[in-house]
């Protein structure tokens, strides 16, 4: 198990002092990266430094703020021949009062790649299971999350395009974009982007479309699935995308998509980093929730999306009150 303490400063958090939910996956990802790696170079044979691949459904419990302690903790849960999963849980601590909340419960998948040769995924040392039963559940975990992998690779060719004035509540209005210059803080041993600095870029822009579209302190209440389907390189430009897809009358589902420019290599052109759908909820200066505008889609392909959103979120709300379908 791999533990990581640190206490939140003013430049983690928003303006009303929550911590953001980019400054947390970070966290997160770091802890994961350790561990994983950690066990991938248990055994002797060529060294390696663990990549991240997928970040599973997390759900962001309860804010954490300024001058609270995060406790991260991470343990292997399942190897299989070329990837880990690693659960990582974080809770934040008030230092005055002692009291402690879990905020936060992650699953990641890592691969090991070789420090001589980048493209080269090695083998993982397997894992040893306390009961057979963790090992046949891992191996369910790890076929679905394959398949959904897949899955996402479709939509990489969907790029996010201006609009000139564009009207309040439509998704033009409050799309967002940012860019960012690959530097040596970015990246690992290898020359390549940290997930975690990835994930809090993506946090990033999540945040400015839903603080355009309903002008409010927004929080991130859970990031669906993120899948990395391609490694950024050190001297890269990445520009990362957002765009609001669906509205519930509390709750804001953002798609952010990030592409890669290899500008200092001419022979590879600009490529589909990673994508996820981010949910945030708008909140009172009192911390209450607070009720959304509601999204105006306006093209076919915004309608399509929103109804997409639509059947994510029913597909949630349905779990959480313990059905396998949403309910008409």
């Amino acid at each position: 198990v791999a533990w990581q303490m640190a206490i939140m400063r003013p430049d983690d958090a928003n303006v009303a002092g929550n911590v953001h939910g980019g400054t947390i996956l970070k966290m997160i990802e770091e802890a994961g990266a350790i561990i994983s790696t950690r066990h991938c170079n248990s055994q002797n044979g060529e060294r390696c430094v663990a990549a991240l691949a997928r970040v599973e459904r997390t759900d962001f419990l309860s804010p954490m703020c300024i001058g609270e302690v995060a406790h991260v903790s991470a343990e292997i849960t399942y190897t299989s021949k070329h990837s880990v999963e690693v659960q990582v849980n974080v809770m934040s601590e008030n230092i005055l009062t002692g009291a402690k909340k879990l905020t936060n419960k992650a699953t990641l998948w890592y691969v090991p790649l070789s420090l001589k040769n980048v493209d080269k995924v090695l083998e993982v040392p397997p894992v040893v299971y306390s009961r057979q039963e963790q090992e046949e559940e891992g191996r369910k975990r790890y076929e679905a999350q394959k398949l959904e992998r897949m899955e996402t690779k479709w939509r990489n060719g969907d790029i996010v395009q201006p609009v000139l004035n564009p009207e309040p509540n439509t998704v033009s209005y409050s799309q967002s974009s940012l860019i960012h210059l690959v530097g040596p803080s970015d990246c690992t041993l290898h020359g390549f982007v940290h997930g975690g600095v990835t994930m809090k870029l993506m946090d990033e822009v999540a945040g400015i479309v839903a603080a355009r579209h309903c002008k409010t302190n927004i929080v991130t209440a859970s990031v669906d699935a993120i899948n990395f389907h391609d490694k950024i390189r050190k001297g890269c430009v990445i520009t990362i995308s957002g765009r609001m897809t669906f509205t519930s009358n509390k709750s804001m589902e953002i798609e952010v998509l990030v592409d890669a420019d290899p500008v200092v290599d001419s022979s590879q052109k600009r490529y589909r980093a990673a994508s996820a759908f981010f949910t945030y909820v708008s909140l009172s200066q009192e911390g209450r929730s607070l009720p959304v505008p509601q999204l105006v889609p306006e093209t076919e392909d915004e309608k399509k999306r929103f109804e997409e959103g639509k059947g994510r979120y029913l597909q949630m709300k349905a779990k959480r009150q313990g059905h396998a379908e949403p309910q008409p």
